[in-house]
């Protein structure tokens, strides 16, 4: 009677997904994985992931077994056609990210793409983020913010993306190497040497940092510290663009006001 009452529990669970669900992994402590999280990939048929091994261990620590299919910036193009197959076939399948919330920064926005196109329903499962972790960590101003990715690895090309963020007028948001990080401090030395900058680092494990300082302050902390492990970096909005006075000028905008809870179940 059990194992027909886990049947009905599976088969349940794998109706109630759409072809596609986009779930959120955690960025370092496996505590942040949600419910919703966990039962989307138990019930599922199957798991895209940008990193098969680094998913094999997330599902290994779940006790969870699925098939694993491989789909990042080098095959995206010739595994798109295979994907878009399987979820018209009727497979219920789960997108995930290194670490973090797809789309953020991987080929996943493709696939939703595609699902968008050819009217797949998907459905996006929230969860943890490196870029909202950081840039509430921060205290710099949140509204309007410019996320941009991963910098440049060429110091022109680092400076020339470090240049165009300070003259949006807006907290900017980067991931950057820790062998690389004195440099990028240095060039904003020169850059915006104003500027207030926090320098995050290992988010949601044992070693969390929020180092808080102008580019001159950091860069001697972290020449005389050298970084270890995941840097996200984030960048005051220059004064010149938004008003003496940085945000005070702003008109206050408060984006996220706490809705009604509904259907909890």
């Amino acid at each position: 009677m059990n194992d027909q009452a886990d049947q009905k529990e599976v088969h349940s669970s794998q109706k109630s997904l759409p072809p596609l669900t986009l779930v959120a992994t955690p960025i370092g402590n496996l505590g942040d994985l949600t419910l919703r999280a966990i039962e989307a990939l138990r019930y599922c048929d199957g798991v895209i992931a940008e990193d098969t091994r680094r998913t094999g261990q997330l599902l290994a620590h779940l006790e969870i077994r699925k098939p694993l299919i491989s789909f990042h910036e080098h095959n995206e193009e010739r595994r798109l056609p295979e994907l878009m197959a399987r979820l018209g076939s009727g497979e219920k399948l789960c997108l995930v990210t290194d670490a973090g919330t797809p789309s953020v920064s991987d080929p996943g926005f493709r696939l939703v793409r595609e699902c968008i196109k050819e009217k797949v329903e998907y459905t996006v499962l929230p969860g943890p983020s490196a870029v909202t972790t950081a840039l509430v960590g921060s205290g710099l101003p949140p509204v309007p913010f410019h996320f941009g990715g991963f910098l440049p690895s060429s110091g022109s090309g680092r400076r020339s993306e470090l240049r165009r963020a300070i003259g949006l007028g807006m907290t900017g948001i980067y991931f950057e190497s820790p062998h690389r990080l004195v440099a990028c401090l240095t060039d904003l030395v020169l850059l915006a040497p104003e500027s207030r900058l926090c320098v995050s680092r290992e988010l949601t494990k044992i070693h969390e940092e929020y180092s808080h300082g102008t580019p001159a302050e950091l860069a001697a902390h972290y020449t005389e510290n050298p970084p270890r492990g995941e840097v996200t970096l984030v960048i005051s909005p220059s004064a010149a663009n938004v008003g003496e006075g940085g945000e005070g000028k702003r008109k206050k905008n408060y984006s996220e006001k706490t809705p009604m809870l509904r259907n909890l179940s």
